[in-house]
């Protein structure tokens, strides 16, 4: 799957679509099915007003219909294939090492769904750090400016392609 609107469309490896997709379907069918089966039990129970099963039932319902939208944007959107290509030019995909105002972080640039449960920084490549380090190489150095105005240099050690 792979869409012509890369402005929209994250990254994905294709272990991590897959593992999206499963969240979906699961969320789609038994997910909905569960959290109806608790609506409906706490609504036995009789008054609503102060049913506090009832109202966190419904607030749960809300979650997951919530994240059924987020997954169906993120899977209709994505570019999912092969990691980029490890030239050493920062762009989605590529977990990089960098001198951000003195300080050495490494980070995944892409969406967090890609680093899974691992505890990974991710920056998002529509970040304010993430828009000013796509396109740059290792070695160069250049500075952005924060969402709080100030300027802050930072030095991309390397950019190599992220394997989970």
């Amino acid at each position: 799957m792979s869409t012509t609107n890369s402005a929209t469309a994250a990254w994905l490896t294709q272990e991590a679509f897959d593992r999206l997709q499963a969240e979906l379907e699961h969320m789609s069918g038994a997910g909905r099915a569960e959290i109806v089966q608790k609506i409906e039990a706490a609504r036995q129970e009789g008054d609503l007003k102060e049913n506090g099963g009832y109202h966190a039932a419904k607030e749960e319902q809300g979650k997951i219909e919530a994240r059924i939208r987020q997954l169906t944007a993120l899977l209709r959107d994505a570019h999912v294939g092969e990691s980029p290509a490890d030239d050493g030019v920062v762009e989605p995909g590529m977990l990089v090492v960098a001198k951000i105002a003195g300080d050495e972080e490494t980070f995944l640039l892409g969406s967090r769904e890609i680093a899974g449960d691992s505890d990974l920084n991710v920056f998002s490549e529509k970040s304010p750090l993430g828009a000013a380090i796509v396109g740059h190489r290792e070695g160069e150095e250049l500075s952005y400016t924060a969402p709080n105005g100030k300027v802050i240099p930072v030095h991309i050690i390397s950019a190599k392609p992220y394997a989970a």
